[in-house]
């Protein structure tokens, strides 16, 4: 299922039809409940083809600039032909990114290197 969704949005189908078809097939299938495994098959799949969607995460708005550096570096990163980037806003990261494409994760931020330094005083 997730190699035809795939194969569909980059030969460019109807996506309100090949939604429907791929609702359609859940609820059919009563596989409603696997819905997150399957979207990220999805996304797996439109990576190999050189379409990925990268989330970034961070505390605070980030800048046309920043956006651009970030779209740059990931499709760098992952050698994609197109990156769309889903931005999300979460305070408790307190600063710096997060970058999350599929298969992977790069964390940047402050609270994550807040929680690496407390495991590692916490082993000493």
């Amino acid at each position: 299922m997730a190699e035809y969704i795939a194969e569909g949005l980059v030969e460019g189908k109807d996506k309100k039809t090949l939604f429907k078809q791929f609702a359609a097939y859940l609820v059919d299938s009563r596989r409603t409940k696997e819905l997150d495994l399957i979207i990220r098959d999805i996304e797996w799949k439109l990576a190999e083809k050189g379409y990925v969607q990268a989330t970034i995460t961070s505390a605070f708005d980030l800048t046309a600039q920043t956006t651009k550096a970030l779209e740059a570096f990931v499709k760098a990163e992952t050698k994609a032909k197109n990156v769309s980037l889903v931005t999300r806003l979460d305070p408790s990261v307190l600063g710096g990114v997060k970058i999350s494409v599929p298969g992977r994760e790069i964390d940047q931020t402050v609270a994550h290197q807040l929680t690496v330094l407390k495991t590692r005083f916490k082993k000493a």
